[in-house]
C-alpha cells in the first residue's frame, strides 16, 4: 500500500485539479461577489429590503434544487461519455439535460411572475417583508430561464475542457449587474430610482449577458457539442431509461433537500426581523464558501467521471480519495479567513447591533461545520460522477428528515430556543454522515460506469477490492 501511495503522480494530479478547479472557483466567487455587492447596494434601502431579497434567494435556491438534479445527472453522462470519446453520447446527454433543466426554470418563473404573494407567504409572516419580496419576484422571475440556460451550457463546457468560457461569462455578468444596480436602484443618467425593482431588473439583464457571452465564445471557439442541435434530441428508449435511472436519485436528493431547506428557512423566517436580516447576509457569505469549494467539487466530478468512463477505474478510485482531503484543506483556509475578517464584511452589509451579533454567531457556527459538510459534498459528487447516485441520496434525505428537520422545528417552533441554537441544529448530522460516506469511499462500491469500456473494466476492479476487503477482515 505504501509503495502505491509513493508512486501516485501528485504533480500531474494537482495540475489537473488546478486547470479545472481554479476557473470554476473564480467563476463562482465572481457570482457570489456579485451577490454580496447586490446586498451592499440594497442595504441603504433598509434591513427589511435585505431580508426580503434574501428570502427570494431561498425561493431561487429551491428552483436550483430541481435543475441541480438534472445537471448533476447530466455531468455524470458528459464526463463518462467524454472520457470514452463517445461524441454521440455527449450530445444526447446534453439535449436531455437542457430540456429537463429548462422545464424546471419555466415552472419557477411562472410562480414568481404570477403567484409572488403566495411565494412570500410561504417564507415569512412579516407583511412588510412580503410586500417588498413581491415587487422583487415580479421582475426577477424573467431571469430564471436565462440563468438555467447558462448553467446547462456551463456544465457541458466544464466537463469537456472549456472551463474558461463560463468564467468570462461570469465576469461580464457581474460587471453588468453591478453597473445596472448603481443605475437602476438609485436612478442615474436621468432614469427614475427603481429601488428593489431596479435590483431585480439588473439581475435579469446580467443573466442575459451571461448566456449571450457563453454562446458567442462557444461559437468563436467552435465547441464540438454546444451547437449540434440536430444530435441533441436524438434519443432511443435505452438511453432515456438509463438517463432517468441515474438522474432520478440525484433529482429526488436535490428536490427533497430543497424542500427540507425550505422548511428550515420557513422556521428561520419566523424569527425576529434582526435574525431574518442576519440570515440574508449569512446566505450571501455562505455562497462565498460554497462558490470557492464548488470549483474543487466540480473538478472531482470531472476527473473521476472521465476516468470511470475511460475504464481507468483504479485511477478514479485513487483520485477520489485524495480529492476529499484536498478539498477539505482548501475549505478550512477559506473559512478561517472569513472568520478573521467577518466584522467589517458584516457591517458593510448593513448589520448593526443585535443583527451583527446574530450574524457573527451564525458565521462562526457555519465555519466550524463547513469542513465536514464540504467533505461530505465532494464525496457525494464523486459518487454521482462515477455512476452511484443512490448512496449519498438515501443518506442525506434520511438524516435531513429524521434528524435535522425535527431538531430545527422543535427548537425553533415548539421550545422557542435562542436563534443560534436553532441554526446550529441545521448541521448536527454532518459528522455522522462523514463517517458513513468515508466507509463507502474506501469500499469502491460507488464505481458504476455507464460506458461500455468502463463496464468491461468493472469485474477486475470489483475482484481486486473484494480481495482487499477479505484480507482486511482476516487481519482484524
Amino acid at each position: 500500500m505504501s509503495s502505491k501511495r509513493s508512486t501516485f503522480p501528485w504533480k500531474e494530479f494537482l495540475r489537473s485539479v488546478a486547470v479545472i478547479a481554479i476557473p470554476i472557483a473564480l467563476q463562482n466567487l465572481l457570482t457570489t461577489t456579485g451577490s454580496m455587492v447586490d446586498t451592499m447596494m440594497i442595504a441603504p434601502l433598509g434591513e427589511l429590503s435585505v431580508g426580503a431579497v434574501g428570502l427570494c434567494a431561498q425561493f431561487s435556491s429551491l428552483m436550483f434544487s430541481g435543475y441541480w438534479g438534472f445537471m448533476g445527472g447530466g455531468m455524470l453522462f458528459f464526463a463518462q461519455y467524454y472520457g470514452a470519446k463517445d461524441d454521440g453520447g455527449v450530445n444526447r446527454a446534453y439535449g436531455m439535460t437542457l430540456l429537463c433543466m429548462m422545464a424546471d426554470a419555466v415552472v419557477f418563473s411562472a410562480l414568481a411572475l404570477f403567484f409572488p404573494e403566495f411565494v412570500m407567504r410561504v417564507y415569512t409572516d412579516k407583511p412588510a417583508i412580503q410586500e417588498i419580496g413581491v415587487q422583487y419576484l415580479r421582475v426577477v422571475g424573467f431571469a430564471y430561464p436565462l440563468q438555467v440556460y447558462a448553467m446547462a451550457m456551463s456544465a457541458l463546457l466544464r466537463t469537456t475542457d472549456r472551463v474558461r468560457i463560463p468564467l468570462y461569462g461570469a465576469i461580464a455578468s457581474v460587471a453588468t449587474n453591478v453597473f445596472l444596480n448603481w443605475v437602476l436602484i438609485y436612478g442615474r443618467f436621468g432614469l427614475p430610482a427603481m429601488g428593489i425593482q431596479g435590483a431585480a431588473l439588473a439581475t435579469v439583464c446580467a443573466a442575459g449577458v451571461n448566456a449571450l457571452v457563453i454562446l458567442l465564445m462557444g461559437k468563436v471557439q467552435k465547441h464540438p457539442y454546444l451547437f449540434r442541435a440536430s444530435q441533441h434530441f436524438v434519443w432511443n428508449k435505452a438511453f432515456v431509461s438509463e438517463y432517468f435511472h441515474k438522474c432520478f436519485p440525484i433529482l429526488m436528493n436535490e428536490i427533497l433537500i430543497g424542500v427540507g431547506n425550505m422548511v428550515i428557512n420557513m422556521v428561520l423566517g419566523r424569527q425576529a426581523e434582526q435574525a431574518i436580516a442576519a440570515t440574508a447576509v449569512f446566505r450571501t457569505l455562505e455562497g462565498l464558501v460554497i462558490g470557492f469549494f464548488a470549483g474543487f467539487s466540480n473538478a472531482a466530478s470531472v476527473l473521476v467521471g472521465k476516468c470511470v468512463g475511460a475504464g481507468e477505474l483504479d485511477t478514479a478510485y485513487e483520485r477520489a480519495k485524495r480529492l476529499v482531503y484536498l478539498c477539505a484543506g482548501f475549505i478550512f483556509v477559506v473559512c478561517l479567513t472569513l472568520v478573521l475578517a467577518h466584522k467589517p464584511i458584516l457591517m458593510s452589509m448593513s448589520l448593526r447591533g443585535e443583527s451583527l451579533e446574530i450574524g457573527t454567531g451564525m458565521l462562526i457556527i457555519y465555519c466550524v461545520a463547513a469542513v465536514v459538510r464540504m467533505s461530505n459534498w465532494v464525496q457525494n459528487d464523486t459518487y454521482r460522477s462515477a455512476g452511484d447516485a443512490a448512496f449519498g441520496t438515501i443518506l442525506e434525505i434520511a438524516f435531513m428528515y429524521l434528524m435535522v428537520l425535527p431538531c430545527v422545528c422543535l427548537t425553533g417552533l415548539v421550545w422557542k430556543a435562542p436563534f443560534l441554537i436553532v441554526f446550529a441544529c441545521c448541521y448536527i448530522d454532518e459528522p455522522i454522515r462523514f463517517v458513513l460516506m468515508h466507509i463507502h469511499l474506501y469500499s469502491g462500491k460507488w464505481v458504476k460506469p455507464v460506458t461500455d469500456i468502463g463496464k468491461a473494466a468493472l469485474p477486475a476492479f470489483r475482484a481486486k477490492h473484494t480481495k482487499k476487503s477479505r484480507k482486511a477482515a482476516v487481519q482484524v
